[in-house]
């Protein structure tokens, strides 16, 4: 079953396809099923289907032959490279060979105060979503909130080169007085799949920053969500 969703079909069910090969459902050197089939199954069109699996097969991980069928050839890769830094010197190094999109760019945002255990939210903020990418592969989709008040203080070309506590934290004027990093694990839903090219529910992990200036106001707060399959935590006990 499809769920309703922005997302194309075709992407939806490319994510499903490639949770039957994590999964090991459909087997390295294994015949899947015919497009016919797939269709039927899924109530779609052939042609979706074959959208669908183009985007398997872009990724190396299926190879379709003419009047023979289509072969699993690899599962999509697992390395962990992207790690992530729980000190706040670590919070302001980007990831090596990184390349960051926006995605979105508004104006005017607010967030709901009842949402925040610490701080007062600002009046608005300027909201960008933002996708990170390292050796064409996404690793992170983040949602960064900069207190509007101070957004236009922060060079333009900083907002698709830096991280999104370095954005606030060399501000003249600005004095980040605390910051905070909550992580919780999740699934991906069809959106983040979508972006990420992972799996349906595929691990993910969710990370909240904020960081509030001396008079307590976040003045920053970014939302990311990390590929599990491409991230790791380390945390130094001892200093």
């Amino acid at each position: 079953m499809l769920g309703k969703s922005a997302v194309p079909r075709y992407l939806q069910l490319a994510s499903l396809f490639r949770q039957h090969i994590v999964s090991g459902e459909w087997e390295i050197d294994s015949q899947i099923p015919t497009v016919e089939k797939l269709a039927s199954e899924y109530g779609v069109a052939g042609m979706t289907i074959r959208q669908a699996l183009g985007q398997l097969e872009q990724d190396g991980l299926i190879e379709r032959f003419r009047a023979k069928g289509t072969f699993v050839r690899k599962r999509p890769s697992q390395d962990l490279w992207c790690d992530v830094q729980t000190d706040w010197n670590g919070l302001l190094m980007a990831r090596e060979n990184a390349i960051i999109t926006i995605l979105s760019d508004r104006r005017g945002a607010t967030l709901d105060q009842d949402q925040f255990d610490v701080g007062t939210v600002a009046p608005s903020y300027r909201h960008l979503q933002r996708r990170h990418v390292r050796d064409d592969e996404p690793f992170l989709l983040a949602d960064v909130y900069v207190d509007e008040r101070i957004s236009d203080l922060i060079p333009e070309e900083h907002y698709t080169t830096t991280t999104a506590m370095r954005l606030v934290s060399d501000l003249p004027g600005v004095k980040v007085a605390d910051a905070y990093q909550v992580l919780t694990i999740d699934s991906a839903d069809m959106e983040t799949a979508s972006q990420l090219e992972i799996p349906l529910s595929h691990p993910v992990a969710k990370v909240q920053r904020q960081a509030l200036d001396d008079k307590g106001t976040l003045i920053l707060v970014a939302n990311g969500i990390y590929r599990g399959d491409k991230v790791r935590f380390g945390m130094k006990l001892l200093s």
